[in-house]
């Protein structure tokens, strides 16, 4: 159970590591208030991209611009005040905002204001109770004071000097609460429709008017971190009007030219909006986006949208800014982690085994994941428009971050597992172990997969006569230019034994084209020995040859061994007559099957067959000596053998794999060319048989030895001469030969008589 829960636990790794990670920052930055300002920003936003609505005809502004000013002065008297509410009585509104702080009389007229004051129980007076720099507010009228018709007209920006949140009331010095002037004209207007404020809960100033249910704002909720507390908060909620609400102009009013019932059934607000007064603010609306400019707004104009604001609440027709609550914020942010996460780290094994089908990429999946963060943003927006205010600056930096993180995490360690694991495996086995859920897996399946073994001819005797180091150099020049080989046709080296490679084609990754593929591979590692070789040569090392066997059949393909250790082959009958088939070459060969001739048969150059029956298989086999696969070819073997006008006296062992047998055979060369001879034997030999030589110089007298070949052919007339192919010859008998060669080359010998 344990084993099973720890494997679950790794192939999640990367997520339960990196999207914990990643919520953890962020709730940290979040809490700590470095993303408040790009939260502001996009609860802004929200508001700017609101749908308009019409205005509210429930509200009418009396404006005092610049023409008044110019007409009355500002302040405007006390009389003509009077005058202006008294034109505004007639017509029976429902609630007046007087948005004009009357701490002073100012004359004349001002018993006729004071019269005005006392006889409209419906009128709310302004005063300021936050005082500014030097720490005093403004009085309210005196008069207004005493019948308790007085409202605060304090609004609270935040650090930006944008207003969002809504003063609904507020204690002054001596401990009295205020109602802003919004609130009090909302709660006059609603009186008429029998809403009324009712206390749910004193102990958290818990309220309810109409359909709204009222909590003051606290200083971490929503997007704010800290932020300061004052009176009773809420969010603001603003309307976005296509117009601005009604307005009629001072000098209209006190003329005359306004409609006759323009002021009955509503609110009054009367306020300065000329631009030379300094009564303008910055609100959400107040910036520029998509083209398109807002300018301050009045505070007059701010005071009615409030107040409408909380009107709609109260009737139902427009939702309260709520916001969650910490733990439930959290786990959203948690749960946009989880996805940006989860998303890139399931859609990592897209490609591998699959790569035909491969649709991932960085530019799609840097689209999926911008499609994602859309969707998180419609999303809150739709929240929004309903009333929640749901923190969007955490969640998406908690989306893309994950993603981001997981993706760098994925690429890192498949990276640095890549650069382990490719010193001994081909990437695509490596992309197999890394990029698949079941890569690491025990077990197999039964596939076709096309084998190629290879192997150097005599590599061990040859490397005697040069230092460990040489060697090494040697070998591994020679495995990393089979190895660029191999991966440019796309084979899979399945493992190094020795000099010997074993290459499968179909396994990990079956294509429709593997045995192609496989032979053109065979051909084209014959002849980068010839470069290979000169390489060696400029390096002072002896040449290398090298034989390569194919066969081609089902096998069981898959990850074999024991949890502890193991390795992705194959296994089967297959394998094991591939190796037998690499076994019987010479080098400078490729020797294929029938199974491989099959396939190929049109586009190979077939040199010559041969009948032989391997050990451990019941029947004779045919095995076909290719020469060429469509335009590549290897060069044809043109050599002519040499009639050597002395016989050379010889001795061999016959190898037996990679044993010598202890008995000797003799016999004599009497026929010589670069890589090929004949020989007369004491015995008849098989063919494919591997020979270990010594041959005697009698005029040098010694024995010349470490001399490796295989009889390739056996004379059907005089079974006791054969032809043999030199497999390794050490670089000083090379020379030795090759001055046979000369010699019987100006010595001509009649053919005859070397035989006899």
């Amino acid at each position: 159970m344990w084993a099973n829960l720890k494997k679950r636990l790794w192939k999640w790794r990367g997520v339960f590591v990196i999207v914990p990670a990643t919520t953890g920052i962020l709730l940290g930055l979040r809490f700590a208030g470095l993303l408040q300002p790009l939260e502001l920003a996009a609860y802004d936003l929200f508001f700017q991209l609101q749908p308009t609505e019409l205005t509210d005809d429930r509200f009418i502004i009396v404006a005092i611009d610049e023409p008044d000013i110019v007409k009355y002065g500002l302040p405007i008297s006390d009389a003509t005040l009077a005058q202006l509410l008294n034109l505004i009585k007639q017509q029976q509104p429902r609630a007046i905002g007087l948005d004009l702080y009357r701490d002073i009389p100012i004359e004349p007229g001002h018993q006729d204001l004071v019269n005005v004051f006392e006889s409209t129980p419906n009128l709310f007076g302004i005063r300021k109770v936050v005082g500014n720099r030097d720490g005093i507010g403004v009085a309210p009228s005196p008069t207004l004071k005493k019948r308790n018709q007085v409202a605060a007209n304090d609004l609270l920006p935040d650090g930006d000097g944008k207003i969002r949140r809504v003063l609904l009331s507020l204690k002054d010095k001596q401990g009295k609460t205020i109602p802003s002037l919004s609130a009090a004209l909302a709660l006059q207007y609603l009186k008429t429709e029998n809403i009324i404020l009712k206390v749910l809960d004193p102990k958290i100033q818990k309220y309810k008017l109409g359909q709204a249910i009222f909590l003051p704002l606290e200083s971490n909720n929503g997007g704010y971190v800290r932020a300061e507390l004052g009176g009773y908060q809420i969010l603001s909620n603003y309307r976005n009007f296509q117009n601005e609400f009604r307005t009629v102009s001072l000098t209209d009013v006190l003329e005359g030219h306004i409609s006759k019932d323009i002021f009955r059934n509503r609110i009054v607000l009367i306020g300065v909006t000329a631009e030379s007064s300094s009564d303008y603010f910055v609100t959400p609306y107040n910036n520029a986006i998509f083209g398109h400019s807002f300018r301050t707004t009045n505070g007059v104009i701010i005071h009615a949208n409030i107040a409408s604001q909380l009107i709609g609440n109260a009737l139902g027709e427009r939702p309260l800014l709520r916001v969650w609550t910490k733990p439930l914020e959290s786990l959203w942010i948690g749960i946009w982690a989880l996805i940006g996460g989860l998303f890139c780290w399931t859609r990592r094994h897209v490609g591998g085994q699959k790569q035909s089908k491969q649709i991932l990429s960085i530019p799609w999946t840097v689209l999926a994941i911008a499609v994602l963060g859309t969707g998180l943003v419609a999303v809150s927006y739709v929240a929004f428009l309903q009333g929640w205010w749901i923190p969007i600056v955490p969640s998406l930096f908690a989306l893309f971050g994950s993603a981001i993180a997981v993706a760098g995490y994925t690429a890192r360690s498949i990276r640095s597992m890549r650069q382990i694991f490719g010193r001994y495996l081909t990437d695509e086995v490596v992309t197999n172990l890394l990029e698949t859920p079941e890569g690491l897996n025990l077990g197999g399946e039964k596939r076709k997969v096309t084998l190629l073994f290879s192997d150097l001819r005599g590599f061990s005797a040859l490397f005697e006569r040069v230092t460990p180091e040489q060697g090494v150099e040697a070998i591994s020049l020679y495995l990393e230019v089979m190895t660029s080989v191999v991966a440019k046709y796309k084979g899979t080296i399945n493992e190094f034994v020795g000099d010997g490679i074993m290459v499968m084609f179909g396994a990990p990754i079956q294509r429709e084209d593997d045995t192609q593929r496989a032979v053109a591979c065979a051909i084209a590692m014959q002849l980068a020995m010839t470069e290979m070789n000169e390489t060696l040569d400029r390096m002072h090392l002896p040449a290398l040859q090298m034989g390569i066997g194919l066969h081609t059949g089902e096998v069981l393909a898959g990850n074999i061994g024991s949890h502890q250790r193991a390795k992705y082959t194959v296994m089967g009958s297959a394998v094991n007559l591939a190796s037998r088939i690499e076994s019987y070459t010479v080098g400078g060969q490729v020797l294929v099957s029938e199974a491989i001739l099959d396939e190929v048969k049109s586009i190979v150059r077939i040199d010559a067959q041969m009948r032989v029956k391997p050990k451990g298989f019941n029947e004779a086999i045919v095995l076909f000596d290719i020469g060429g696969i469509n335009d590549l070819a290897l060069p044809e073997d043109k050599e002519t053998l040499v009639k050597l006008a002395n016989p050379i006296t010889m001795e061999w062992n016959i190898l037996d794999g990679k044993h010598v047998i202890t008995q000797k055979f003799s016999g004599s060369l009497i026929q010589l060319s670069a890589n090929n001879a004949k020989i007369r034997s004491d015995r008849v030999m098989e063919p494919l048989t591997n020979l270990q030589i010594t041959f005697i110089d009698a005029d040098m007298t010694r024995r010349i030895d470490n001399v490796y070949a295989k009889v390739v052919e056996v004379s059907l007339e005089d079974t006791s001469h054969c032809w043999i192919r030199f497999t390794a010859v050490p670089p000083d008998v090379a020379e030795w030969l090759y001055d046979l060669r000369q010699t019987a080359l100006r010595i001509p010998v009649p053919l005859e008589e070397i035989d006899s």
